[in-house]
Order: structure tokens, then sequence, then C-alpha cells
């Protein structure tokens, strides 16, 4: 038996249920869970605001060790070390065709499979976002998982699959930041907290950090900001004031509400980029006039998965992170139990702390 959070309808709250796991069938492969980050995108799957079938176990962002592979498996091997790919591609689409594999048209299909039964009454339960990492185990398909860095301890490895690849991808793939820009990063979560660093990491000369929370500054100066700015109705004002009235370069919004989308956006100087990273509802209405447009020439673009090839930018990360320059540790404030999953949702509410990641 297997211990899991489910999530037994859109707006309930989770609960811990033994679950029974199948055996890896043909191109599938069993994994021991050693972490699981608690995501935003979590939050956003419970409360509807994003959509999949339920019951369900969520859980995208984990890693973990091999303990069975099913017929056909090649290349993993039981004991190996794995960080899970909740949006695997397809290879086939047309968007996989353009390499744009993080805009896969099929990468969820996953999500409406039957994953596992709870114990207690046979209730089918489906794998969240294909991986359903709020479990001590799980059986994914064998697209879904990646080789983890050597040396990366396997707990920390587990942002790497999402927090870490959206931050790094939305610095390094979308807004393509340059040696010497400045750089503004709105919200400090997991998510933000990996822009920072990448922002560094690509020679940002100056990163402000933006959040609701003054308690924050510390950790965001740790990641790599030069400023911080509590968020506010003149936080756009600040920055520009940090930047000789210019604004900056790049703008990254790690948030997804139109305030803040629109703080990005006029943060940002002529000519400037802003990449929008967080999931905002339907009901998040972000407006523009036309002469705005004109005048400003800004561009503003969304960010799925931060735009990456995670086969290709895992192995990437791994480098960083073994040569000291980037650092998984600061985006966990607290380490907790399956149990304590409804608390980190709660914090992320209150926007308190970076990244909750479970451990096994």
């Amino acid at each position: 038996m297997v211990r899991a959070a489910v999530l037994p309808a859109v707006g309930a709250p989770l609960e811990l249920a033994e679950i029974e796991l199948p055996e890896p069938g043909p191109g599938q492969v069993r994994v021991r869970l050693a972490a699981a980050g608690v995501c935003h995108s979590d939050l956003s799957l419970s409360n509807g605001t994003m959509v999949v079938p339920v019951p369900a176990i969520l859980g995208h962002e984990g890693a973990g060790t091999v303990t069975a592979v099913g017929a056909g498996v090649t290349g993993i091997a039981p004991g190996s070390g794995v960080v899970l790919n909740w949006a695997p591609s397809c290879g086939g689409c047309p968007a996989c065709a353009r390499g744009e594999v993080w805009l896969c048209g099929n990468a969820l299909n996953g999500a409406a499979n039957i994953h596992a039964r709870r114990v207690s009454d046979g209730t089918e339960l489906h794998p969240g976002l294909n991986v359903a990492a709020f479990a001590e185990e799980t059986v994914v398909s064998a697209s879904c998982v990646l080789p983890a860095p050597e040396g990366v301890p396997l707990a920390e490895a587990a942002l790497l699959g999402c927090a870490v690849l959206t931050g790094y991808g939305a610095v390094h793939h979308s807004a393509r930041v340059r040696e010497g820009e400045t750089v503004a990063v709105h919200g400090v979560g997991g998510v933000g907290l990996a822009a920072i660093q990448s922002a560094r990491i690509a020679g940002a000369s100056r990163i402000i950090a933006v959040d609701v929370s003054a308690a924050k500054e510390e950790l965001a100066r740790a990641a790599g900001a030069t400023d911080y700015v509590v968020a506010s109705d003149s936080t756009a004002r600040e920055i520009r004031a940090l930047t000789g009235k210019q604004g900056v370069d790049v703008a990254i919004e790690c948030v997804g509400r139109a305030a803040t989308i629109r703080a990005a956006w006029d943060s940002t100087r002529r000519g400037g980029r802003t990449t929008v990273v967080g999931i905002g509802g339907k009901d998040q209405q972000v407006t523009f006039n036309a002469l705005e447009i004109f005048h400003w020439g800004r561009t503003l673009s969304g960010c799925v998965y931060g735009n990456t090839d995670p086969a290709r930018d895992v192995p990437v990360l791994g480098d960083h992170i073994r040569a000291g320059r980037l650092d998984l540790g600061l985006l966990v404030t607290e380490r907790i139990g399956l149990e304590d999953i409804p608390a980190a949702f709660e914090n992320m509410l209150a926007g308190k702390g970076g990244r909750a990641l479970v451990t096994f």
C-alpha cells in the first residue's frame, strides 16, 4: 500500500489515503519518491483555476528512485535516480515539429488515465498533471522521467521538475536576458527565487526583487537580488526610480494576477520585455490602451514551463548546480510531510515563504 494526498473534488480539501498502484505496464516505470515540491499550480488545480479530471492525486514536481520497469523500457533501470517530467513532449504534434516542445498538444493526455485506486472503497484516481507526485510512490510513462543530474541530492532535484526549469527558462529562453541588462522579478516564491538566481547567472547588472512580503528580502538578496521593493500601487514608479527613471530591460512576472502583470509591464523601459510566468484565472483581466502599446514599444509574452526542453535543460542546470552557480537549497523554506500540504497551500495564498518540499 502507498500513502497519497488525494483531491476528491474541485474545491474540496486534500485527503490522506492509502492507494493501490498497478505494476508498471509496457513503457512504464515505478518510482519511489524522495521529495515533491508544493507548487502554485497544484493550488490552481485544487481550486479549479486549472482543470484536470478528479478525483486525482496532485503533485507534479518530484524526484525519486526507479524501483521497477515495464516491458520495452530501455535506458532506465531499477536503482536509477530520476526527475519527474510532468509535460513530456509527444514528438509528433505541430508544436513539437516546430521544436516548441513546451507547447506540446498531447503533453497532458495522461491526466485522463486511471492511475490508481483508493484502498478503502476502490475509487478510481487520476494522476493530476501526469505524475501524481504527492504520494510515496508513483507509476508513470517512461517519457515522464529524466535522469537526475549526478551529484545533486534527489530531494532537492525534485525542484528541477518545475520551479527551477520554469524560472531558468523564463530568464534564458523566454526573456533572453543578456549580460549587463536590468531585471525585475515580481513574486519571490519558488519560481521567482529560481528566476533571480538565473538572472544572476545570465549576468544581469541589477536584479530588483518585488513581493508583497517585506520578510522575503533576505531570501531574495541571498539568491542574487541587488534591490528589494515591497509591492504596492507605486511599484512601477519605485523600479523606474532605481533605474534612472527608465525602467528595467526585463520584467519577469511570477504571480499570475492582473495587477502584478500590469505593474511588471509598467516597470519595463521603452522597448523592454515583460514575460508572464504566473498562472492567473479567467477573471484576471489586464487592459492596455492602443496608444501606450505604440508609444512604449514593449513586448509582452506568455511563458509555459519556462519555454524549456527538459531533456536538454536539466543537464545544463546540473552543471550550474555542481559549479555552485545555482543553489537549490535557497528555494526551500520548509520541509514537510504529505499531511502538511494544505497548510503549505495556505502559506502560498498568504504570500509566505519560498518552496515547501514534501520529503519521504
